[in-house]
């Protein structure tokens, strides 16, 4: 008996190259979403030293633009299901490309606030698109079999963008670092110039290395082909049968073809049911609330904010940006972990899992920072005196530094200055170090905290709609220190303790949470909602991210890293509650046999 006794016929044969194909420019999708969210983690420290000086940027202002992408997304997260469903999945994809490219050098150009917020926004709606329109597609694409992996694969990329992110990030934190070896003999005042020319080319560089993904992406869509369920909704049944044919095995097209006609005859014949019937809610409010959960873990705000957390934790400059490509790395190979895994375990037991593991790591973070903020001193009043003419100014020299620390600290560690002030609503938040030749000045005044509305904040507040601050109020209102805090930086120790909490916390939410967010936004949904509902369902979860990003750096300003790790650690338990108690098992079934369990 020969070896091809044993080999599959072919038309039982699943084609290899076009489904390896498929998932490779999902991937791509997936790596540009990913260098969406991490890409701003090694630009934030240099983009904060210039343009914060340049620009007079405020720490509200520098949160949206950590935040203009999760915005960016949330907008197109609403309308990106319609987008499908007019444009179909190919299109959709290929717009969201060149949003993407589009967006590099509207951002590494920027000579002000507003082009680098308007680059963060287009690639914020890129996104959005990326994320909802791949995974759709691949669910609709792919054989039940196959659409765990195609999942991985998106995630997989997506965490390989964050890892090429951080990776430029460590390259130029070293080139930062010896130029701040270069110039330490300088005086002051030259060293503050030459390190501000560094760095600010240090973040334009950084957008700049993003271009090349964003045209691979658009270049590798016009080859793929179009969803079979969106052509068969649009009436071309050969087209659908074509596109099936590039991903199933010859002998199971036509049967595939007629599941998915079937409904599409029914609603034909007037066989149609309520769009908001228990059906469709109770999976769409499901998918709903595990897109929030996967959020409100904090995932999002970690991978941006990573390096600075780092930072504060008491990890110096290249150490932070190392750890930050560890972490990215690490989501990685566990993603690779995930892959192997998804098709295997199932969805319930690795979301159980992750969410598990996530919740314990959360907790010992939010104890290390506890411990670390425990030893800090109020110097509230001492700042409050200093201020004169409704402005302060302090030259952050070696005495100025012991004057404030005065009998309460003691020995050669450097000490840590976090204060938040407001001028009437108008609020906000500066950390200085004393051995960053960058914090060598706390100035704070009017000009720089309070910002006038915009033509769009004009109306609203003329129709008394406008939440923000007024800044007719704040014209005459005092400068008020609100609290002012001073301790000794936290060990290097301290911080590779943090390191390693956040490392297990990225290993257990990309076995868990981060592969499988996706199947549960593109496998519970009904079809005859699944491009309208991912999209809510997705503009929530991108809400969730967009508000814990924004106010990420004004609440640990005010309350302490301890506080917002304990909040994402409590919402990471309903997580595990929801997965334990009502997700069910999707794994191996096509997705109107999904669809058939929610009847």
């Amino acid at each position: 008996m020969t070896d091809s006794a044993f080999a599959t016929p072919a038309a039982d044969a699943t084609p290899r190259w076009p489904v390896r194909y498929l998932l490779f420019i999902a991937g791509l999708g997936g790596l540009l979403y990913g260098i969406d969210i991490g890409i701003i983690a090694g630009a934030l420290p240099y983009l904060e030293a210039t343009a914060s000086h340049a620009w007079q940027l405020s720490s509200q202002q520098l949160g949206f633009v950590v935040a203009a992408v999760l915005l960016g997304s949330v907008l197109s997260s609403l309308f990106a299901g319609l987008i499908a469903d007019l444009i179909g999945r190919r299109g959709a994809m290929l717009l969201a490309g060149v949003l993407f490219t589009a967006s590099i050098p509207v951002m590494a150009l920027a000579s002000g606030y507003t082009p680098l917020l308007l680059g963060r926004l287009l690639q914020g709606i890129s996104g959005g698109l990326i994320g909802v329109v791949v995974p759709l597609y691949l669910a609709e694409v792919l054989a039940p079999e196959r659409r765990g992996r195609g999942a991985a694969m998106f995630q997989l990329l997506l965490t390989i963008g964050l890892v090429l992110a951080a990776l430029i990030g460590l390259y130029h934190a070293h080139a930062v670092d010896a130029a701040a070896d270069t110039v330490r003999n300088m005086p002051l005042v030259q060293q503050a110039q030459e390190l501000f020319a560094v760095k600010d080319h240090a973040w334009r560089t950084i957008f700049w290395s993003c271009l090349l993904p964003g045209v691979m992406f658009c270049a590798g869509v016009l080859w793929l082909s179009e969803s079979p369920r969106w052509l068969v909704q649009r009436g071309r049944i050969d087209a659908a049968r074509q596109s099936l044919q590039r991903t199933l095995p010859a002998t199971q097209v036509e049967s595939t073809l007629q599941q998915i006609q079937a409904p599409v005859v029914a609603q034909a014949d007037g066989k149609r049911d309520r769009l908001f019937s228990r059906r469709y809610m109770v999976p769409f409010l499901l998918a709903c609330v595990i897109l929030a959960c996967t959020q409100a873990t904090g995932i999002n705000s970690i991978l941006a904010y990573a390096v600075n957390i780092l930072n504060q934790a008491g990890l110096p400059g290249s150490a932070a940006n190392s750890a930050d490509v560890a972490i990215k790395l690490l989501n990685a190979l566990m993603t690779v972990a995930a892959l192997l895994l998804v098709d295997r375990k199932g969805r319930k037991f690795l979301l159980m899992l992750g969410s598990g593991g996530i919740c314990m790591a959360l907790l010992a973070s939010a104890m290390l920072f506890f411990k670390a903020e425990q030893g800090r001193a109020d110097v509230q009043p001492l700042l409050q005196h200093a201020v004169f003419d409704d402005r302060l100014q302090l030259d952050l020299d070696t005495a100025q530094w012991q004057q404030l620390a005065g009998a309460r600290m003691h020995g050669q560690q450097p000490l840590q200055l976090t204060l938040s002030y407001s001028y009437g609503g108008f609020s906000d938040v500066r950390s200085l170090r004393s051995d960053n030749a960058s914090d060598h000045q706390l100035n704070i005044q009017r000009d720089t905290t309070v910002r006038a509305d915009s033509v769009i904040g004009s109306f609203f507040r003329r129709l008394h709609l406008n939440p923000f601050p007024d800044p007719s109020v704040a014209a005459d209102a005092p400068l008020k220190i609100e609290q002012a805090w001073l301790g000794p930086v936290p060990t290097p120790a301290h911080g590779w303790a943090v390191a390693a909490c956040i490392l297990v916390f990225v290993a257990f939410f990309a076995v868990g949470p981060g592969v499988c967010v996706w199947l549960a936004l593109s496998e519970l949904m009904p079809n005859r909602i699944r491009s309208n509902g991912m999209s809510i369902a997705l503009l929530i979860n991108q809400f969730v991210s967009t508000t814990i990003a924004a106010v990420f750096l004004p609440t640990v300003g005010h309350y302490g890293y301890a506080s917002m790790f304990l909040f994402w650690a409590g919402c990471t338990f309903v997580f595990f509650l929801v997965a334990a108690f009502w997700m069910p098992e999707t794994k191996g079934k096509t997705l109107e046999q999904i669809e058939a369990h929610f009847r």
